[in-house]
């Protein structure tokens, strides 16, 4: 499966970039409206991009009215990504979006660099969510020293997969002044910079928790997918390649099955977990084998 990262493509302005996805990701939903960051909120580096967008967007009731029934009209499947400022906040917004036979699939926006941090741990919001929906649930989660406990601890609350990985805090400043040249001084670094980031942390919570996991970070090419997929990714998501490159989901995806088709695998499926020894304790009930269908089949 091949999916955008939450934020990196507007799928109402390039309709024809979304339906080369297997499911469209959508930038993340609040309780409330929010304008977000002050400019610049955009910056670029030499290993990638810096964003402190502060999770704009309308809110969950002008979503639900305005923006989901014109997504839905794209005839891809949606995953919608939900944040807030504590476990409450997570739990209205899926009791919500539950309702909604659109909505295919529900990331958990838990780690955003841009924005304080929720109140409560991540099993706590995880559980409030869970309790509130019956959709498959995604943990997006940023790669902390902490990440093997805290992966663990969306698995036993009820994650069905992982969202891996977030960006991480970066800063650039401007040639001529040295100031910041974001608004907010920092933002979350994105692109060929995080890749070898991502890869760790992939293959870190697949052997810990062998939950179905969206590996996300620096991927540009087919190579990047088939190292991320080997690492434990059942699907991998494209971010800042799609500003360069908005026709990258088809390229990958074929690159991805020549690259694997070149090392004698029968499927990209058969790739997953390539890189590990054997030993990883896969989860094997119904619920969590067929998760990662939420995208196209």
């Amino acid at each position: 499966m091949i999916l955008n990262a939450s934020g990196c493509l507007d799928a109402l302005a390039a309709p024809e970039v979304a339906r080369e996805l297997d499911a469209f990701v959508t930038k993340t939903v609040t309780p409330s409206p929010r304008g977000g960051n002050e400019p610049v909120r955009i910056a670029e580096t030499d290993v990638g991009m810096l964003n402190s967008i502060g999770l704009a967007n309308p809110g969950i009731d002008r979503f639900c009215a305005d923006l989901l029934p014109r997504l839905a009209e794209l005839g891809v499947p949606l995953w919608v990504s939900v944040g807030g400022f504590n476990a409450e906040d997570y739990a209205d917004l899926c009791g919500v979006l539950d309702h909604y036979a659109e909505v295919s699939a529900l990331e958990l926006n838990l780690s955003c660099p841009n924005v304080a941090s929720p109140a409560g741990g991540v099993a706590e919001i995880v559980s409030a969510a869970r309790a509130a929906t019956a959709k498959p649930l995604y943990a997006k989660l940023a790669p902390s020293p902490d990440l093997r406990e805290v992966s663990r601890a969306a698995a036993e609350a009820g994650a069905d997969g992982l969202s891996l990985v977030n960006t991480i805090r970066g800063l650039a400043l401007d040639e001529r002044t040295l100031a910041p040249v974001l608004s907010t001084a920092s933002g979350g670094l994105s692109g060929p910079a995080l890749r070898p980031v991502a890869l760790a942390a992939v293959f870190t919570c697949f052997r810990e928790t062998g939950l179905p996991i969206v590996g996300m970070g620096g991927v540009e090419t087919g190579r990047h997918a088939l190292e991320l997929t080997a690492a434990g990714a059942a699907a991998v998501a494209l971010g800042t390649v799609l500003f360069a490159d908005p026709h990258a989901p088809a390229r990958v995806r074929a690159e991805l099955a020549a690259e694997s088709a070149a090392r004698g695998f029968g499927s990209v499926e058969d790739v997953v977990g390539a890189a590990h020894d054997g030993t990883v304790a896969r989860r094997d009930d119904t619920r969590h084998k067929n998760v990662v269908l939420a995208g196209k089949n």
